[in-house]
């Protein structure tokens, strides 16, 4: 069994006391076993439950003291790495990839451990292999420092680390969330992560055994990373008081983070928020719909507990048949099973009133159900108790009362994705009906756009401001060198939303000229 105590200034520390993690396969094999293992371990660490195959893991919890601790430590660490020559700094990220490509199968089994299907823990490695490529780094580090020659000056155009960064990775993805951490020390920040406490295991096992020997390697000082495993409300209201924190990066639900990003403005923290995502995928008279349908059918994996997959489609009437049709049969290939099947794609739904609450108010409003609707046991078979969801797809006709459809005007975080079949009218008041739609959502993570016309394809380019990502006749989840991963507009990045970069929003702006023989008279009133 791994065992993490807090790390915090470069020391393994003792916590208030433990949590544990079983593994994935367990809850589905025998939920009640696994839950009384879990509770007899929190009453006495040293039970005979330890033993069992199917505990994974444990975490220490951190009490107040060591949440302050972690600060000070982060705090006390902050400026000796920011003094760190930036070529260094990179290639911490340089390492951070090897280290991943090393430790592949590892990285794969923590996510498995803690039940993501393993189709999916390759595709979560696949964000991070692309997000500290040779290209993104070089990218990152040409923004990061910019030199010019000009009057017989030499100008810099170069960004400064912001200081102390509080990272809170959500429950969903805790382990590639905590990854972008590097790229705030990338920045010349000190970090202090929070493990949520409730799946902490690959976080701490990231962070203890892979980041830190880095920065150790890189001769970085003592406290320039900590991770503590704690509650999240009790570490962010810490972090908002604590005068030591600069940064606060939140990943969670629109409504919690924008309330949270008013308290840090008034703290005076930088927020840097990471929300919900209620992401589009447009499909145009002339789109390739296989494909199309391919890229629809991501918003089943994880059954949607992804915030970047695709939430809704707005489909051209003139394919929109041959589209649901192709997503009908494609919908077929996506099943549950055990997180360690190759060919398993769905994640366990603990609650599910609200999927069928959405489905409910949909067919009241006039839609009908395409596929799906049902809970299933692991074997996919229709069940009243099953732990799992089908996947649906639900028909909307008609773009004008589509909003009014909680599930296409919000983020739903289930196995649910509609099909807003447009009204027919010309192609061009279509398309300016499609962009407005689109720069209209309330939410601003990702958008696609499945079309062969370069006319089309060019106004979308123009046009859309919404969101921090287009992608067009792609993948909507796949990660790409030099582009953004995370990040956008509206309720998913808040008042300062936008793509998100880690290194740039953790740090800022600094010019600076160095002149030689320059009059000020001169350089003000000219010669």
């Amino acid at each position: 069994m791994r065992s993490y105590p807090l790390y915090i200034g470069g020391k393994d520390i003792e916590g208030d006391d433990w949590v544990y993690t079983v593994s994935g396969r367990s809850l589905l094999e025998d939920v009640f076993t696994s839950v009384s293992l879990k509770r007899a371990l929190e009453k006495d660490p040293h039970s005979e439950a330890a033993h069992h195959p199917y505990v994974v893991g444990r975490c220490a919890i951190a009490d107040d003291a060591a949440i302050d601790l972690a600060s000070e430590a982060a705090a006390a660490a902050a400026p000796g790495w920011a003094a760190v020559p930036l070529g260094r700094r990179m290639r911490l990220g340089t390492r951070f990839r090897e280290e991943l490509l090393r430790r592949k199968d590892e990285f794969i089994q923590m996510l498995v451990d803690e039940a993501h299907p393993v189709k999916l823990a390759r595709w979560e490695l696949s964000c991070l292999l692309q997000i500290y490529s040779e290209e993104s780094l070089g990218w990152y580090r040409q923004q990061m420092h910019t030199e010019f020659r000009h009057g017989g000056r030499r100008l810099i155009v170069r960004r400064q680390p912001d200081g102390v960064v509080g990272f809170n990775p959500p429950q969903n993805a805790p382990l590639p969330s905590a990854a972008l951490a590097v790229l705030a020390l990338m920045a010349g920040n000190a970090v202090v992560v929070r493990a949520p406490r409730s799946i902490a295991l690959s976080t701490m096992w990231l962070l203890r055994d892979v980041v830190a020997p880095l920065l150790d390697e890189l001769g970085a000082p003592p406290g320039t990373l900590n991770a503590v495993c704690g509650n999240p409300k009790q570490t962010l209201d810490r972090w908002v008081e604590s005068p030591l924190i600069d940064d606060i990066f939140y990943i969670g639900g629109s409504q919690e983070g924008l309330r949270f990003e008013q308290r840090c403005v008034a703290n005076g923290k930088k927020p840097i928020l990471e929300l919900a995502g209620n992401d589009g995928i447009v499909v145009w008279s002339d789109a390739d719909v296989p494909k199309a349908a391919e890229a629809i059918t991501e918003a089943f994996f994880g059954s949607g507990q992804i915030c970047m997959v695709p939430n809704y489609v707005l489909a051209h009437p003139d394919v929109a048949e041959a589209l649901i049709d192709e997503v009908r049969e494609q919908v077929k290939t996506v099943r549950p099973g055990y997180p360690e099947d190759e060919d398993v794609l769905l994640s366990p739904v603990r609650r599910s009133e609200r999927f069928f609450a959405l489905l409910q108010q949909a067919l009241d409003n006039g839609g009908t159900i395409v596929t799906g609707g049902r809970r299933t046991e692991l074997d996919g078979t229709p069940s009243e108790t099953g732990v799992f969801l089908e996947p649906t797809v639900v028909r909307v006709d008609g773009m004008a009362g589509a909003r009014s459809y909680d599930l296409v005007r919000q983020e739903t975080f289930f196995p649910l994705i509609p099909i807003v079949v447009a009204e027919r009218a010309p192609d061009e008041e279509l398309l300016e009906r499609f962009i407005d739609f689109v720069n209209t959502n309330e939410y601003g993570l990702r958008n696609s756009l499945w079309t062969a016309s370069e006319d089309v394809i060019d106004a979308f380019v123009a046009q859309v401001v919404n969101g921090g990502l287009l992608k067009i006749n792609d993948s909507h989840i796949g990660f790409l060198p030099y582009l953004p991963s995370h990040g956008g507009t509206g309720l998913t990045g808040g008042a300062f939303g936008e793509a998100n970069y880690p290194i740039l929003k953790t740090s800022h702006v600094q010019g600076i000229s160095i002149a030689r023989d320059v009059s000020p008279r001169d350089a003000v009133f000219g010669s």
